[in-house]
């Protein structure tokens, strides 16, 4: 089950949660339905890893367990806050390292990848000190990185 809330008036802001699952696709689409259309397979490939990563990794895929993404706009950034009801997560690699140009996707392990991902498509990327939240921001006017997906 979906549960979702919007703000009557507008949809600059709402929270979705559900159970942990990998089929995404209708929370997806939620979640990008404000970002433009440039953006968006960026942005889809993005939070599709981070859900995953919830649903997988935080909760188990425990259907007990949900996830709660609140999503919001402001001014050109497009802002999400994911948060599993895991143990938590503490990333071995420093965001530093995942932006090193020098860095590819061969020589990073499976859970490195799925950091790199983020880091290449979000231009912030953070975790509470639990390791339970994470808050992806993508800004989309005056950016100079052209979209990663065509």
């Amino acid at each position: 089950m979906i549960a979702i809330s919007l703000r009557p008036t507008s949809r600059k802001w709402g929270t979705v949660s559900f159970a942990s699952t990998l089929h995404l696709c209708p929370v997806l689409d939620l979640l990008i339905a404000d970002v433009p259309p440039k953006w968006q397979p960026d942005v889809r490939l993005g939070l599709q890893e981070a859900l995953v990563n919830a649903a997988k990794h935080g909760n188990n895929l425990d259907p007990s367990k949900t996830i709660l993404v609140e999503f919001f706009v402001l001014e050109d950034q497009h802002w999400w806050v994911i948060s599993d009801q895991g143990e938590g997560f503490v990333p071995k690699t420093s965001s530093s390292e995942l932006n090193d140009d020098e860095s590819s996707l061969d020589d990073l392990d499976e859970c490195g990848r799925g950091l790199y991902i983020l880091h290449q498509i979000f231009d912030q990327v953070h975790w509470n000190s639990e390791g339970t939240e994470l808050r992806l921001c993508k800004q989309v006017k005056h950016r100079v990185r052209q979209p990663i997906v065509r």
